[in-house]
């Protein structure tokens, strides 16, 4: 299907983004690091990790002429070709871990303020997915994004 083209935790809310090679997915928690890994700062199942495809964050830079890199989404997993919105609702795997799409990130005033006011606009319907881990393993850069059926 696609493969993971970068990972990103950030310890606390706010801290810049840290690009990592692999990292640790844990079930029902959130990827090793990450601030969401800690339940303190866990809204729900659907902020365990989240997902962007590289694909809109290009396409984003490239019609509104800005700069915007893969990690000012924010998004814990950047994906190259993979329809995301198609994963919603179902269960996949990447690496050794085995996810559910559980709701779209929609752009919010937060990732607005933080980037570019534009985003609020064109990321809707392309903003990511939020996903549970439902079985936890090692995500690696360029590991394969598949259907878990």
């Amino acid at each position: 299907m696609g493969s993971v083209a970068h990972i990103f935790v950030a310890p606390h809310r706010g801290a810049p983004m840290k690009r990592l090679d692999d990292a640790y997915a844990i079930a029902g928690e959130g990827l090793s690091g990450d601030r969401y890994a800690e339940a303190v700062n866990r809204l729900s199942p659907s902020h365990e990790i989240t997902l962007i495809e590289s694909e809109h964050i290009d396409a984003f830079a490239r019609e509104l002429r800005l700069t915007f890199s893969p990690e000012m989404p924010r998004r814990n997993i950047v994906t190259t070709e993979v329809s995301l919105n198609d994963l919603l609702g179902k269960r996949f795997r990447i690496g050794d871990a085995v996810l559910e799409g559980l709701e779209l990130c929609e752009p919010c005033r937060l990732f607005a303020r933080r980037t570019h006011r534009a985003v609020r606009k064109f990321f809707v319907g392309k903003g990511g997915l939020r996903a549970r881990i439902v079985t936890g393993g090692r995500i690696r850069v360029g590991d394969k994004i598949c259907r878990d059926d």
